[in-house]
């Protein structure tokens, strides 16, 4: 039997999102965590990599858009960080292992376990599933929703950044280590929004300019209330059309 179901496909195709049960056990998703815990814990990042993420616009060209420690991440294992875990001398003023927003941008191809989670049979059928003939993994991110600081994300397009002609062949997998629920982040999700086409892209920014990145179009304003939340238990994942407006609002923080 398909781990993706062909009523799976057709609410993903329908709503442009699907919760599928049972990716990795509890197990592989504490595996997971104690590896990121060990890898958090060796991290060595020199001051002026220091680059704090961010998904307002504006910010995003500021912080993230002048480095090129982000740009040149496609390839490699880095450490982002949230906003105010620097002092004013690029020294952490709380726990390193809480001030990361996330590591990216390649750990499907240069850490094994995640290699192995992400290459995995069950991830091939949802690829083969939706149709797509050569699939490759474009990027992996491992996101913390830090308990305490940090924010909601704005809504956004994943397209907007994951851009390709012909558009639509990208979809997103995420995949919860731990509940995600409405009051530590999930994702919240306007069902249908992946026919509406996308308004805004990030581009390169010619070579030898400053920021390194810049946005064509603008961000459309979306209704709130056309928002669904979608909790997602342990070890499930959550398959998204890479045109589906998506948020996360963090209503109550655990500390």
């Amino acid at each position: 039997m398909d781990f993706m179901t062909d009523r799976d496909v057709e609410k993903y195709m329908a709503d442009g999102y699907v919760v599928l049960d049972g990716l990795l056990t509890s197990q592989e998703c504490d595996e997971l965590r104690q590896r990121m815990a060990e890898i958090v814990e060796q991290m060595d990042v020199p001051e002026h990599c220091r680059t704090t993420f961010s998904t307002h616009p504006d910010e995003q060209l500021n912080k993230q858009g002048n480095a090129d420690y982000f740009i040149t991440s496609g390839d490699k294992i880095r450490f982002f960080f949230e906003e105010g875990v620097f002092d004013d001398k690029g020294e952490f003023i709380i726990p390193k292992q809480r001030s990361l927003n996330k590591v990216g941008h390649a750990l499907h191809a240069y850490e094994p376990l995640y290699k192995k989670a992400t290459h995995s049979p069950k991830v091939q059928g949802i690829a083969k599933k939706l149709g797509l003939l050569s699939p490759v993994i474009l990027q992996s991110m491992y996101i913390f929703k830090q308990p305490g600081i940090g924010g909601e994300v704005r809504p956004h397009q994943d397209a907007t950044f994951l851009y390709t002609e012909p558009l639509g062949r990208v979809m997103g997998v995420w995949i919860a280590l731990e509940d995600a629920t409405l009051n530590n982040g999930c994702l919240w999700f306007i069902p249908g929004s992946q026919n509406s086409g996308i308004t805004q892209r990030m581009v390169r920014a010619p070579e030898g300019t400053f920021p390194l990145t810049d946005f064509i179009g603008k961000e459309k304003t979306y209704d709130e209330q056309k928002f669904i939340a979608v909790p997602v238990k342990k070890g499930n994942s959550l398959v998204s059309a890479i045109f589906i407006v998506e948020l996360t609002v963090i209503e109550e923080m655990n500390i």
